[in-house]
């Protein structure tokens, strides 16, 4: 008899657990998982080609929306309402500066009338005493003034350059180091006006979820806070998954994928329909703890990482990650710290901000830096104020 026959007739019968084990992947990632996640943006089974353009297009109505609601809700506020948010109080326990540009192409969206909506309700959901002082820090330099800034004028304190300033500032510069100068003028002056305990710098289009400041005062009495120099609250969602350079990632799908089999097979050991002849063997927690690891990663970690926001105990804080600062944590007087080590370097395409903050942490003794999972802001810009925008942006 062929080799062949003899492996089929001693493997590939349904006793077998070789033949149950390729039935399962195969029901599990040809069948179930694309029918379940192929309208999952961030899951390797989204169907791009089917859905990517309708989602854009939906995700740029609901903002328009959202932004022509903000613009009514601030023209319509009372002036009673007004010195709301506009006395700062000293020595506050945080700090939220807004730092904000005109963006010609996404005006009619009005990202920062957004975000500073929603922080004028989220603040003030602490009590008597708001969650947070808000400051609106407007570095438009152009000729044209930025609009939604003046108009939250009369709720909120708004801070500018001085016109001398913005002359002696209109160098031949690049965006980069531009946006790097900016983001230390709001530090600086963020921390001279009010001298908080606490601060945290938001981009105007970085629109905070509703229990961000709940998540932020459980951060700040955590033990790993003292010792840190940035918090960072959002890291973008394509960049969240688990194969990925980032050690402490391999270590929670491992162990994910162990968890996962583990219960598996204990389960099977107790009710078993199916008949399948798996056991708490080495092989077969082995073969499972992939199985489980591979269907994490194609479903999404982003996904899964939303089982977190339950209650703010249970958001992950780790080693800070690279890309992107729309939404940073400064605690104590890091903010001071991180202005200076901004001001000593100089920013081009590859050396951004975030990129320099990055090395900062890794090669500066004692300071260290933390990001947090899942993300407490939602990044709403699809219109950039400082890079060439697409005719039609897309999530992806």
């Amino acid at each position: 008899m062929p080799k062949w026959r003899v492996f089929s007739a001693q493997h590939m019968r349904w006793s077998s657990s070789l033949t149950q084990a390729l039935a399962v992947f195969v029901i599990t990632f040809c069948v179930i998982l694309p029918l379940c996640c192929h309208r999952l943006l961030y899951s390797y089974f989204f169907f791009r080609f089917m859905y990517l353009n309708s989602m854009s297009d939906e995700s740029l109505q609901e903002s328009l929306g959202r932004g022509q609601d903000a613009l009514r809700f601030w023209q319509n506020s009372s002036p009673l309402e007004a010195t709301k948010f506009s006395d700062l109080t000293q020595n506050p326990e945080l700090l939220v500066t807004v730092v904000t540009a005109r963006r010609n192409e996404a005006r009619d969206f009005h990202y920062l009338l957004q975000v500073m909506q929603q922080l004028s309700v989220t603040a003030g959901s602490c009590g008597e005493q708001r969650c947070a002082e808000v400051l609106v820090c407007d570095v438009e330099r152009g000729p044209q003034d930025n609009q939604d800034a003046k108009l939250l004028e009369a709720h909120f304190k708004v801070i500018r350059r001085s016109t001398q300033e913005q002359q002696s500032d209109r160098g031949q510069i690049n965006i980069f180091e531009r946006e790097k100068r900016d983001y230390v003028f709001c530090l600086r002056q963020g921390w001279e006006l009010v001298k908080p305990k606490n601060m945290i710098i938001l981009e105007d289009d970085a629109l905070p979820r509703r229990d961000f400041f709940r998540v932020v005062k459980d951060l700040l009495s955590r033990r790993f806070a003292l010792n840190t120099l940035y918090i960072k609250l959002y890291h973008p969602e394509r960049l969240q998954r688990y194969w990925n350079p980032e050690p402490y990632r391999i270590l929670e799908w491992l162990g994910l994928g162990l968890v996962g089999a583990t219960a598996l097979l204990f389960a099977i050991s107790y009710w078993n329909p199916c008949s399948f002849s798996f056991t708490l063997s080495a092989s077969h927690l082995i073969l499972f703890t992939l199985y489980f690891m591979a269907a994490a990663e194609l479903v999404g970690r982003h996904y899964l990482l939303e089982f977190r926001r339950v209650s703010p105990q249970l958001y992950a804080v780790s080693p800070a990650t690279e890309c992107c600062t729309p939404a940073m944590l400064f605690p104590g007087n890091a903010s001071l710290r991180v202005a200076d080590y901004l001001d000593a370097s100089f920013c081009y395409k590859g050396n951004a901000k975030d990129t320099v903050l990055y090395r900062v942490a890794r090669t500066t003794p004692g300071e260290r830096s933390h990001s947090v999972e899942p993300n407490l802001i939602t990044h709403i810009g699809a219109y950039s104020s400082v890079r060439p925008n697409p005719s039609r942006p897309k999530l992806l």
